[in-house]
């Protein structure tokens, strides 16, 4: 193998893909990046087995090939180099090593069989359909702070994306048992019939990262255990978390009548303000609802208690409410309108959080006894 590539393109190829190298591995080649030299390109591809991403990048070739070096390595030694460099990768005719060279600087890392890579895109992907990137960004982003990070409950280390047959929708949801994030578009072409799957945390987190600046479709293939993305060059492969997802539709309530409406940004700054003298574990804040405001208290044995009040909307009974103040910052923070608003019943039943410009993303806290 011997290429020629400019140093930007393939620090940008290798960014991407290095992202999903462990630092520490078992499996040696595991901290590996492979390298595919033909047609033009050079294709990089790294993985953790369960997650694996593939980006080519156009290139010189005067030797096709393929090699495996230390990932992490080659990208600290590429990002080094000066901007505008030409790089030069040849392997050593035993396969044993790859040799850089960029202007006065040379390189020689350790190589690996390249054939005992594995590949974890291999296989059939039944059902296939093309969603806008920026479809696919919101419905994560609205939706990925709730995934659970309690790994005995592994079924809801991710999202479950599935179509609302009815609805004609493709919806995301997300729940760790005390909150839920849902979110949903218009279900794209190719969509109807397909299965409902459980994309991991590590995954949707990729997502996000790796389609930044695309403004195209992003083809989503999938099969019983795995899911594939791509846009242009670039290809992320994943398996699925094998579970089944709750019936979360069971935990959202249909007959809260009680509603408040409250500028968003001003209650976040508030229970920010107040949250912090709050215990570190329970992040509890009393929400004392009533006529034209909200009185935001926190009281916390060993170092005090704070107060605020928010002006408000709300022509309902007055009700005492508690929630967690990271939970209601996170619902917060994803509201684009100037105001949030509340669906109630009472302090001890679920609370439907809605932003009034977006018909198609619905929250859920669970209270807080305070």
């Amino acid at each position: 193998m011997r290429v020629t590539i400019e140093r930007s393109a393939f620090l940008k190829a290798l960014t991407h893909v290095q992202s999903v190298v462990e630092r520490r591995n078992t499996i040696p080649i595991l901290s590996n990046v492979l390298l595919q030299a033909g047609d033009g390109q050079l294709k990089l591809t790294a993985t953790d087995l369960d997650l694996e991403i593939v980006e080519s990048v156009p290139a010189e070739v005067a030797k096709t090939g393929a090699a495996t070096v230390p990932a992490h390595m080659l990208y600290d030694i590429v990002r080094k180099l000066p901007d505008g460099a030409q790089l030069e990768l040849e392997r050593a005719g035993d396969g044993a090593r790859v040799s850089i060279f960029a202007g006065r600087s040379r390189f020689s890392l350790q190589a690996l069989p390249h054939e005992d890579f594995p590949d974890l895109a291999a296989g059939d992907f039944p059902n296939s359909f093309a969603v806008a990137a920026a479809d696919l960004k919101g419905l994560i982003e609205k939706t990925r702070f709730a995934i659970s990070t309690e790994e005995t409950r592994y079924y809801l280390n991710g999202i479950y994306f599935h179509e609302v047959a009815n609805a004609g929708m493709l919806r995301a949801v997300a729940t760790d048992g005390h909150r839920l994030a849902q979110a949903q578009v218009p279900r794209p072409d190719g969509a109807k019939g397909m299965p409902g799957v459980i994309v991991p945390r590590k995954t949707v987190l990729e997502v996000v990262k790796l389609f930044e600046g695309v403004d195209g479709p992003v083809e989503v293939s999938l099969s019983a255990s795995k899911i594939r993305f791509a846009a242009g060059d670039l290809v992320l492969t994943s398996k699925l978390i094998d579970g089944t997802f709750p019936d979360y539709e069971r935990v959202i309530p249909r007959n809260n009548d009680k509603t408040l409406h409250l500028d968003a940004k001003t209650f976040s700054s508030a229970v920010d303000r107040v949250s912090t003298i709050s215990m570190e574990k329970g992040r509890a804040v009393k929400l004392q609802i009533g006529g034209n405001k909200v009185v935001l208290t926190v009281n916390n044995p060993d170092s005090g208690s704070a107060e605020e009040e928010v002006a408000c909307a709300y022509e309902a009974d007055p009700l005492d409410i508690g929630f967690n103040a990271r939970y209601l910052m996170d619902v917060a923070s994803q509201i684009r309108s100037d105001g949030m608003e509340f669906l109630l019943a009472d302090a001890g039943s679920p609370t439907i959080i809605r932003d009034p410009g977006d018909e198609q993303a619905l929250y859920v806290l669970m209270p807080m006894r305070v």
